[in-house]
């Protein structure tokens, strides 16, 4: 045989199928799940390396001070995305591989594994980070460090000092430079006075509420037609008006992979509160209403992080803010054409 690549040498097998210790067996109690238990848990940490190489990737991309609409930049941003969503996906699966242990199973080495837990997964914390959770938007976050070990709690607290994706995606939808053009828009428009699209936009949402949503009306006021974000929001207004015009008009060709991106923004949101439901569900099913091994309230820590982690929220609340295609102020012939790649 020649010296090329030798398939376990190149995945390094030796390491990894030698890397599970049963701390049953090192008790001389042998419990049969717990080999189950590591490698499902093992095979989580593979794939949170992989999604963090990937939304990496895209933040760096996304860093750019400029990003062509009509550039492979936008392409390879929302495929390394889908294939987050895809892998995803695949981790709310593999739940069900672990439900086939059964509580009783799980009991005769949970108490071993104290005070090891989920919530110290480190990678799963830079994820949420790279995303743009931040510790004051945390639930029970003056739980969240306080497991790790310190060298692990400044890793994670220096993490968060970076720019996360929902600020470089805020800052892109602040680049459209559409609403800027005068030759784009009427004549007589300069932008010392209200733009005549979002003129036109305000009028024609105030006629699609109902009586009963009409406090929706000042929430746009203040959610779009300002021009500072407040300190509760993520998204400027300039970002928001960008991010809502792309929503409703997606179908046309230079829209298409800013839609998907958006998309696939809200999909991840999605996808990671899946995990979180069926999270809760089998501990719930494993463990009822007890702790979890490293402290936290189990079950009720869970429920409270499915509520609050929504990263991407501000996306999936624009469509409070749609209307009818039908009734969509109509664009001009000019802004037609840019639109189609037509410049």
């Amino acid at each position: 045989m020649s010296n090329g690549v030798y398939y376990s040498e190149y995945l390094q097998l030796d390491k990894i199928l030698n890397a599970q210790t049963l701390e049953s067996d090192k008790a001389g109690d042998h419990a049969h799940d717990e080999m189950l238990f590591i490698i499902i848990h093992q095979s989580y940490e593979l794939w949170f390396k992989q999604i963090l190489f990937e939304v990496g990737s895209v933040m760096e991309i996304m860093s750019k001070p400029n990003i062509s609409d009509n550039s492979p930049d936008l392409f390879t941003v929302n495929h390394r995305l889908n294939r987050v969503i895809t892998i995803l996906d695949v981790l709310v699966q593999k739940i069900d591989i672990l439900e086939t242990m059964t509580p009783l199973d799980f009991l005769d080495f949970r108490n071993r594994l104290r005070p090891a837990s989920g919530f110290q997964s480190i990678q799963f914390k830079v994820l949420e980070a790279y995303l743009g959770l931040r510790m004051n938007q945390r639930h029970g976050k003056e739980y969240y460090t306080s497991q790790l070990k310190p060298e692990d709690k400044k890793f994670i607290e220096d993490t968060e000092k970076t720019k996360p994706l929902i600020d470089l995606v805020n800052e892109w939808l602040e680049r459209m430079p559409f609403f800027d053009e005068q030759n784009l828009w009427p004549d007589g428009w300069n932008s010392n006075t209200e733009h005549p699209f979002w003129k036109a936009y305000q009028v024609a949402y105030d006629a699609s509420l109902l009586p009963a949503e009409k406090n929706n009306l000042h929430r746009f006021e203040t959610l779009f037609l300002g021009n500072e974000k407040t300190t509760e929001t993520v998204l400027s207004p300039r970002a928001r008006r960008a991010a809502l015009f792309i929503l409703m008009y997606r179908d046309y060709p230079l829209l298409q992979l800013p839609f998907q991106l958006i998309n696939n923004l809200l999909e991840i949101d999605n996808t990671l509160s899946n995990w979180r439901y069926r999270h809760i569900n089998m501990v719930h099913r494993m463990i009822g209403t007890r702790t979890g091994t490293g402290g936290s309230t189990g079950k009720d820590y869970l429920q409270g992080a499915l509520n609050s982690h929504y990263i991407f929220k501000e996306f999936a609340e624009l469509t409070s803010f749609m209307i009818e295609r039908n009734k969509l102020p109509k664009l001009s012939a000019a802004m037609s054409q840019r639109l189609g790649f037509d410049v």
